[in-house]
């Protein structure tokens, strides 16, 4: 886990529920910092600086293709 990088900063745990079902459907190796005590206290969000996904170094371009798929007009937003 100590060569996987973070590539998004998410504010809040309602964030990245899509984006979870996408990368395990494309069986992308990753996790969240930060997810599990968002959920207890989120007003800590700022203070921890987000919920960080990091990912395998391998998987750095197929996890900003989802990103980039996902912030698309056309596409579900994460809000």
């Amino acid at each position: 886990m100590n060569e996987f990088v973070t590539v998004a900063v998410f504010d809040y745990p309602h964030e990245i529920a899509v984006l979870k079902h996408l990368l395990e459907q494309q069986e992308i190796r990753y996790f969240f910092e930060n997810e599990t005590m968002m959920n207890i206290a989120p007003m800590y969000s700022q203070a921890l600086g987000g919920i960080k996904l990091k990912v395998h170094p391998d998987d750095i371009e197929a996890v900003r293709a989802i990103l980039k798929k996902l912030n698309d007009d056309s596409n579900l937003k994460i809000v």
